[in-house]
C-alpha cells in the first residue's frame, strides 16, 4: 500500500536552520524541512495546544521550565508486539502530534523538561518528517495493558529525528504486569535518526524496534534498565554504531527476520547476554567491546540465523550462574558456518571462550590473549594486540588496517572513552 507522507506545504525548501541564533542554550544545527509558510513558535505554557495549532513544518521552540501533559487514553488498533498485529488495546499518550510535521526543540536537557504522566510519553503518529530535541522526557506511567508498547517517545508512520534528549526516569508500573516504560519504541512504519541521547533509568528496553520500523541508533548511552538496552524485532531494521549500553537484562540483540548492522557498541554490566542473535535474523557484528556481562559475551540463538562475527573484544563475561545462556565468552545454539567468525579476542571470559562449538582459537585469526588496553577507556596501549590486527576487509578511518575492538574499524570512536562503570546492578528488582 502507497504511503502518502503529509507534506510539509507549498514550495518545499530543504535547508540547514542554525538554532543557535535563538541563543546560546539552543546551539545545535538541526536539519529541517521548512514550506513557504513554516515559522518558528516560540511556546512557553500549554504545548499540546501550541502542537495542535502548529502549521506544518513549524518549530516549536520551547522556553525554559517545566511542562506537565494532560494524559489521554485511547484505542490503539494495532498491537506492536501481539501474535495478531491487529489487536486492539487500550493505552495512553501525554504529547501528540498526529499528521503534520513538526519540529519540537528545547532550551537544552537541564532546562525544558516535560513530565508526560502516560504509557506513550510522547506520540508522533503519520506525521511525515519531525523531530525532538534539546530536551528532557520524564515521569511516564505505565498503561495497565501489558500490549501497550509504552516508552516515553512512541513513534509510528514517521520519519523522526531525536538528539540531544535526555530520556530518563520513566518507572512507574504495576506490580501486576512485567513489561514497565522504554525509551524509544519505533512502531509500524517508523523511521528513526536515534543520535547522541541519554536514555537512562527507565523500566522497560532503551531503545525497541516493532513490525516495520527501520532506525539509525549512533553515539547514544543507554543506561540502567530492564529488558534489552537495544532489541530489534519481527521484521525491523536497524544500524546501530557506537552506543554505551548497560545495566539491562541484556544488551543488544536481533529477533524474528530482523536485518541488523551492529559495529563499535560497547555493551558491558548486563546481566543476561551481551549481543545475541536469533529467529531469521542476520547480524553483522564487529568491532563492538562485550565486556562483564552476566553470562554469555555473544550468543548465536537458531539454526537460521546469519551473519558475521567479527573484530570484536569478548573479555571478562560470565560473572553470574547460568540465567539465560552460558557464563562463557561466545555461545553456539546454531550452526556457526552461518555466521563467519573471524579475528576476535577473547579474554577471561569464566567459563571458557566457546561453548557447544569447536574451539577457534588460534584458528580465523582469533586468538585468546590480553588486550593490553588502558583500564578506564579500554584504549589499546602500545603493544596491544588489537592494534592493526583486525579482518583485512576492514580498515581504519586513516586507511591503515583495522584494529581489533570499539576503536577501529571505519566507524571506529575517534577519541578515548570515559567510561563510567560502577559494576553490575541487579535490575530485575522492581524499582
Amino acid at each position: 500500500m502507497r504511503r502518502n507522507w503529509p507534506s510539509s506545504g507549498r514550495s518545499i525548501v530543504n535547508r540547514l536552520l542554525p538554532l543557535k541564533l535563538l541563543g546560546p542554550a539552543l546551539a545545535v544545527v538541526a536539519l529541517v524541512t521548512l514550506s513557504a509558510h513554516a515559522a518558528m513558535v516560540a511556546v512557553t505554557q500549554d504545548i499540546q495546544a501550541a502542537i495542535q495549532s502548529a502549521r506544518l513544518g513549524d518549530t516549536l521552540i520551547l522556553a525554559p521550565g517545566t511542562y506537565e501533559a494532560i494524559p489521554v487514553e485511547f484505542v490503539d488498533s494495532l498491537c506492536g508486539n501481539c501474535a495478531e498485529h491487529r489487536t486492539a488495546h487500550r493505552a495512553s499518550y501525554g504529547f501528540l502530534v498526529r499528521g503534520k510535521s513538526l519540529w519540537i526543540v528545547g532550551a537544552g536537557p537541564d532546562q525544558t523538561i516535560l513530565v508526560t504522566g502516560a504509557g506513550y510519553g510522547v506520540f508522533f503518529d503519520d506525521c511525515g518528517e519531525a523531530g525532538i530535541s534539546n530536551l528532557t522526557i520524564t515521569g511516564g506511567i505505565r498503561d495497565t495493558c501489558g500490549m501497550a508498547t509504552d516508552a516515553a517517545i512512541v513513534a509510528r508512520n514517521t520519519r523522526l529525528t531525536v538528539s540531544n534528549c535526555l530520556i530518563r526516569d520513566n518507572t512507574e508500573y504495576p506490580d501486576s504486569i512485567i513489561v514497565g516504560i522504554g525509551g524509544i519504541m519505533g512502531r509500524e512504519g517508523a523511521e528513526l535518526y536515534i543520535v547522541n541521547n541519554r536514555i537512562i533509568n527507565n523500566t522497560w528496553d532503551g531503545v525497541a524496534l516493532y513490525r516495520g520500523a527501520s532506525a539509525t541508533i549512533i553515539d547514544n548511552e543507554i543506561r540502567t534498565g530492564r529488558g534489552a538496552g537495544i532489541g530489534i524485532t519481527w521484521d525491523a531494521t536497524a544500524t546501530v554504531f557506537r552506543n554505551r549500553v548497560s545495566h539491562f537484562w541484556k544488551g543488544i540483540g536481533s529477533f524474528g527476520a530482523t536485518r541488523v548492522i551492529c559495529h563499535n557498541n560497547l555493551v558491558f554490566d548486563n546481566l543476561g547476554w551481551g549481543i545475541i542473535a536469533t529467529g531469521t535474523s542476520y547480524m553483522d557484528c564487529a568491532n563492538n567491546l562485550i565486556f562483564r556481562n552476566g553470562n554469555c559475551g555473544f550468543g548465536l540463538w537458531g539454526p537460521e540465523v546469519h551473519g558475521r562475527l567479527t573484530n570484536n573484544v569478548i573479555a571478562c563475561n560470565g560473572w553470574k550462574d547460568q540465567w539465560v545462556c552460558p557464563p562463557v565468552g561466545v555461545w553456539n545454539y546454531g550452526h556457526p558456518l552461518q555466521m563467519p567468525m573471524t579475528h576476535n579476542v577473547l579474554w577471561e571470559n569464566v567459563e571458557g571462550d566457546w561453548r557447544d562449538m569447536p574451539d577457534y582459537t588460534d584458528e580465523h585469526g582469533n586468538v585468546h590473549v590480553d588486550p593490553l588496553w588502558d583500564t578506564l577507556t579500554f584504549f589499546p596501549q602500545p603493544g596491544s594486540p588489537l592494534i592493526d590486527n583486525g579482518n583485512a576487509e576492514c580498515s581504519d578511518p586513516d586507511g591503515t588496517p583495522s584494529d581489533i575492538g570499539i576503536y577501529g574499524g571505519p566507524h571506529a570512536f575517534r577519541r578515548s572513552l570515559d567510561v563510567p562503570r560502577t559494576g553490575p546492578i541487579d535490575t530485575r528488582k522492581k524499582k
